[in-house]
């Protein structure tokens, strides 16, 4: 019976060989093999040690909340929330005048009625809202008089990224059990520097985009691409547990979960 130790080390022969096609060196187990072509020395450990591996039970609860009696979306927004990020829930119809009014308040300081831009918090002008590469057109509709817009493209320098009133982004993945966000940085969600510099975040989440625990949500991404998981705003303690915010990343985090 091989011990653990064997084990380990077949594993890690296997994937140092990568092809299944050894170098010869180390132990001269190599991928040779018996006089009657039978696996011989490392390759049969290998195939005993994956075999043992593909054995072990696995009876773990591997998803907590089943989308057919939770509501996934419900939950994402509620944990969300108890990492004080701001969570509204909008008709996909009404995304465009939430977009609207959350910038309105925020970059104007004002309150938004239907096509009036109420209040005005100084006459100097508030810097852009960045807008990544991707994001659909559509959500930024009807923005109140004031606002302006700027592009990632060229890349901007950290000082006018720092400049900037906020940021507006998709999102690749949610996930309910946790209430994270995650970025892979693809169309509509740009580079990470755009979501960290800004001290203000606003994130558009598709209902369909939530996933129900971290072993959904890892299945939906490319491993390939970088990945920034969002969990509330940024916020750090020292050894005083004192809190505080927009150490690493944005301070104010908002929420725009739409669909159904």
């Amino acid at each position: 019976m091989s011990t653990s130790r064997d084990q380990i080390l077949a594993r890690i022969r296997a994937a140092n060989r990568g092809d299944g096609h050894g170098d010869g060196r180390g132990d001269g187990r190599g991928d040779s093999r018996g006089g009657d072509g039978s696996p011989a020395g490392g390759e049969r450990a290998d195939r005993d040690a994956d075999t043992a591996y593909a054995a072990l039970p696995r009876k773990y609860l591997r998803a907590h909340h089943d989308a057919a009696t939770h509501d996934i979306a419900g939950l994402f927004a509620e944990r969300a929330a108890d990492y004080r990020a701001v969570v509204e829930r909008v008709p996909a119809p009404g995304l465009a005048a939430a977009v609207a009014r959350v910038l309105g308040a925020r970059v104007l300081g004002a309150r938004v009625l239907g096509d009036r831009v109420l209040g005005d918090r100084g006459a100097a002008a508030p810097g852009p809202v960045l807008v990544p590469e991707g994001l659909p057109a559509e959500w930024l509709a009807g923005l109140p008089d004031g606002i302006t817009l700027a592009h990632d493209e060229p890349p901007l320098p950290a000082a006018e990224l720092d400049r900037a009133a906020g940021v507006v982004t998709g999102c690749a993945v949610a996930i309910a059990e946790t209430g994270t966000i995650i970025l892979d940085h693809g169309p509509g969600q740009g580079r990470r520097a755009l979501t960290l510099v800004p001290d203000f975040h606003l994130v558009i989440v598709q209902a369909s985009q939530v996933a129900a625990d971290l072993p959904d949500a890892f299945a939906r991404l490319d491993p390939a691409r970088p990945h920034t998981l969002i969990s509330g705003p940024s916020a750090t303690s020292d050894i005083e547990l004192i809190r505080v915010e927009g150490v690493h990343g944005p301070r104010h985090l908002h929420v725009l979960l739409t669909g159904e």
